[in-house]
């Protein structure tokens, strides 16, 4: 088994890991700064809870453009040119506040801009992991990518708690700025070796629809971006609510609150610390369930028992429950990509994670308003347990052991008719002659191949029978252009696509007899 802490010996692995870590870091204590600014505002609940989703939500409107341009261009000069905006923000931002000219609206629209930075930030970051760590220790980078986030998740806003008490929120939003600069460092210090570039470089919106479709046709990424949304929903009452149970509950400050929010990080910590023996004692849907119970204990406790002391003990178990959960959806994500549409996919990760804290942090909050903590905290506990029983009947099957690297093995079409990049759409074809005795299973596994079409560039895709010879099957599928099906042929399909079609010839009475109908352009 992979040591779990053996990529942070990679110095370049290490570089980056530490200066994500210090973005996240500033990020997490900048949102706490933004909350207690607001947190003596009438209507206290909804200012709060309006940051949090304002710092989400732009994952929402971004999240899909920023993995396409991932994938599209050079991720370290994206990188780059994102953490130089991000920091002239963050220092005006500081320096307003400073002035004491940054009133609840305005200080809304500077965490909507940093929010914007994240969302490019992080597909990129999660898509370079594998360029810097072997394919065996993938597992462990990826691992360690959640414990970045969810570490900086815990440890920022404690760390941010503390600073806001004793030097108010101006200095935590000039330390936040501090950290985008010393990211900008170490991606100018960082010579990424140069790529080769492909034959066929995407365009932005084909790469944009590419990204959509091939989640749309992961029956196993679907579920895992369910699960997620299934947990983090119920889950941001506490990430967005702390501040006021501390104030209005607990009667504590801002130091109260900073405890609070430590006990969330000494939970992640430990999470982290347990999560390499957690993967191979327990399956993915046992972690779902038992993380799902410990976080919707956290919940109703905090619902039921308002004291300090109470609260602060089961932050711990939220913390580690945080961190577990996320962590191994995210590790059994990063095993299932393509590299072609890695940072794509991830965006669309992002996009629920965040999108289910935006939007729960506004639902929740609302709640709160309207009929009371202790009843916001309840009914999220219930939803919380509701979705971690239902892994019996809704179990996620990740399929991790799939090998996910580019194989090229379609021959390369020979035509008469050259097409233009742009001609579509392509209708392909491929014919079998498969015996009797095995045309059920034949059947049943190309419509398994189906899946492998679609998420590849297929729009439309059937299978049919020759009426006159049964023994004749003919697969069919739609490609929108020629420049798409090209991709299939030169880097889209995986070691996994090849041994399911290498099983389904095997099953016939040889290769296909691939035909490629082109549209007629002669008017």
């Amino acid at each position: 088994m992979i040591d779990s802490w053996a990529p942070l010996r990679r110095p370049v692995f290490r570089m980056l890991w530490l200066a994500v870590l210090a973005g996240n870091v500033g990020t997490w204590m900048q949102t706490v700064g933004a909350q207690w600014q607001v947190v003596h505002e009438p209507n206290a609940a909804t200012w709060v809870s309006l940051v949090q989703a304002v710092t989400t939500l732009p994952v929402l409107l971004f999240a899909l453009p920023s993995g396409a341009l991932a994938d599209t261009l050079d991720r370290r000069r994206l990188l780059l040119g994102v953490q130089i905006g991000l920091f002239g923000v963050g220092a005006a931002l500081a320096a307003l506040t400073a002035l004491d000219r940054m009133p609840p609206a305005l200080l809304l629209v500077f965490t909507f801009l940093l929010g914007a930075g994240q969302a490019l930030t992080l597909p990129s970051w999660q898509a370079l992991i594998p360029e810097v760590v072997p394919h065996d220790e993938l597992p462990a980078a990826s691992a360690l990518g959640a414990v970045n986030t969810n570490l900086a998740r815990s440890a920022g806003p404690a760390v941010g708690g503390l600073l806001v008490a004793h030097a108010g929120p101006a200095a935590v939003f000039a330390l936040n700025a501090l950290s985008f600069a010393v990211f900008a460092l170490v991606l100018l210090l960082w010579r990424r070796p140069p790529r080769t570039p492909t034959a066929h470089p995407e365009h932005f919106g084909s790469a944009l629809r590419a990204g959509g479709r091939f989640v749309r046709y992961s029956p196993v990424i679907r579920r895992i971006l369910g699960r997620v949304l299934l947990f983090v929903l119920p889950g941001s009452a506490i990430w967005g609510l702390l501040p006021v149970i501390a104030r209005e509950e607990l009667g504590l400050g801002a130091s109260g609150y900073g405890v609070l929010l430590a006990a969330l990080g000494v939970g992640a910590i430990i999470g982290a610390l347990l999560m390499p023996r957690a993967r191979v004692l327990f399956s993915t849907d046992q972690m779902i369930a038992g993380t799902g119970l410990v976080y919707g204990a956290a919940l109703l406790v905090i619902a039921l028992v308002p004291h300090p002391v109470a609260v602060t003990s089961v932050l711990v178990g939220a913390g580690l429950a945080w961190m577990m959960l996320v962590s191994r959806m995210n590790a059994a994500l990063q095993l299932l990509l393509p590299n072609w549409v890695r940072a794509r996919a991830l965006a669309i990760y992002q996009l629920f994670f965040a999108g289910g804290q935006a939007v729960g942090a506004l639902l929740w909050g609302q709640v709160a308003e309207a009929f009371g903590l202790t009843e916001t905290f309840g009914t999220a506990a219930a939803v919380m347990l509701a979705g971690a029983l239902s892994v019996r009947l809704l179990p996620v099957h990740t399929h991790e052991e799939r090998d996910q690297s580019p194989a090229v093995f379609w021959a390369e079409p020979h035509l008469m008719l050259q097409p233009h990049l742009d001609d579509g759409p392509i209708l392909v074809s491929a014919r079998y002659r498969v015996p009797a005795e095995n045309a059920e299973v034949f059947a049943a596994g190309m419509h398994e191949l189906r899946w492998s079409r679609q998420r590849t560039g297929a729009t439309q895709w059937g299978l049919f029978r020759d009426g006159a010879d049964p023994a004749v099957f003919v697969e069919v599928y739609l490609v929108p252009t020629w420049e798409e099906h090209l991709r299939q042929h030169e880097g889209r399909l995986t070691g996994e696509d090849e041994r399911a079609e290498e099983k389904l010839v095997a099953l016939a009475e040889g290769p296909p007899t691939v035909t490629h109908l082109l549209p007629d352009n002669s008017d």
